[in-house]
């Protein structure tokens, strides 16, 4: 299937895998001047295995013979297993322990992918642990790489609605306690990046979406059940996860010193309501909805990103597409909401 034409439907989690990993065209011709190895911390989460092929594929399509090393605690040994059938290496390590970082292997290039948000409200001592001391630990480690670091649209406030979103001279003073450590993540490695100076983007991503997880998974799931979808955090942005891998690793050429702040998501801002009643549509079911839009949002403008990367490939329509068979046909899911809708930033 060339690289520009996308499925009607994905049936399977082979052909979502496909679709997920497929390099663009940009990424290939980009992948050739990487020096190996590429380093991705943290490449056991939702984001690190479809990244880590990407880069592998688009290194395969233009003959670059890239070493991409995943690093986790690959407590899932398929999953491990699966990477390492795709041609990736893999290393254990545990990186809350400052020694096993230092073993690491070196490298120019490294992607940072660790974070933790949800439970923080029943252990906000280890969200602040994982979302300060690790990025202290690797920041060291990886002093004087170039260094993609991945944080949240959730550093921002809640803004108007018709403001078209955060951008990146937004003071960042959030609510709640994960947004607060989302902050003190960027600023370890704006300090790191000072001292040593370590190239960095701070990549501030807004909601990345595929068909085992993410906010559409979740309006859709409500709108199947016939649950209600309330809509009081009435409008959201988001990106195909696909897109979001090939943008993260497309800014290891985008880093700076002082580190370079980046959002990352679709350009739109777009309506909860209207999302949940397309869903419906695709589905054959009514979306209930509940609640009424309040002025405010956690919204991010993705101006700079896409002028500097160009607007994400792929469609929404065919993203929503994809979802509603996706839900209609019982295809699995991780399992965890992404709790959209809070607005008091507690996670």
């Amino acid at each position: 299937m060339a690289a520009d034409v996308l499925p009607d439907i994905i049936h399977s989690e082979a052909e979502l895998d496909e679709v997920m990993t497929r390099p663009t065209e940009a990424l290939k011709t980009f992948i050739g001047t990487v020096r190996g190895p590429l380093v991705v911390l943290g490449a056991g989460g939702k984001m690190g295995p479809s990244l880590c092929v990407r880069a592998r594929r688009a290194a395969e399509a233009v003959g670059h013979d890239l070493e991409v090393i995943a690093v986790s605690r690959f407590t899932d040994t398929a999953a491990r297993a699966a990477l390492e059938a795709r041609g990736i290496r893999t290393r254990a390590c545990d990186l809350m322990d400052r020694t096993a970082i230092a073993s690491l292997p070196d490298a120019e290039n490294v992607i940072y992918l660790v974070g933790l948000k949800f439970g923080t409200r029943q252990d906000p001592a280890r969200t602040w642990a994982v979302n300060t001391l690790i990025p202290a630990y690797a920041a060291a480690r990886y002093a004087g790489s170039r260094l993609v670091a991945l944080s949240s649209g959730n550093v921002y406030p809640l803004v108007p609605i018709h403001s078209g979103g955060a951008d990146e001279t937004q003071a960042l003073t959030p609510l709640g306690e994960y947004a607060n450590a989302c902050v003190a993540r960027e600023r370890i490695f704006e300090y790191e990046a000072r001292q040593h100076g370590t190239r960095v983007v701070l990549f501030r991503l807004n909601y990345a979406v595929g068909l085992r997880y993410g906010v559409l998974v979740d309006i859709a799931r409500k709108v199947y059940a016939g649950t209600p979808v309330d809509v009081t955090m009435g409008y959201l942005n988001c990106i195909w996860q696909g897109d979001a891998n090939d943008m993260v690793l497309r800014t290891l050429d985008r880093v700076d010193t002082p580190p370079r702040p980046l959002n990352v998501t679709g350009p739109g801002v777009l309506s909860v309501r209207a999302l949940a009643e397309q869903l419906g549509r695709l589905m054959g079911r009514p979306a209930l909805i509940t609640g009424e839009e309040a002025a405010t949002a956690l919204l991010s403008n993705s101006s700079a990103a896409c002028a500097a990367l160009g607007v994400p490939p792929t469609p929404l329509d065919t993203v929503l597409r994809w979802t509603a068979h996706w839900v209609q046909h019982n295809g699995p899911t991780l399992g965890k909401p992404t709790h959209f809708d809070v607005r008091d930033g507690g996670y």
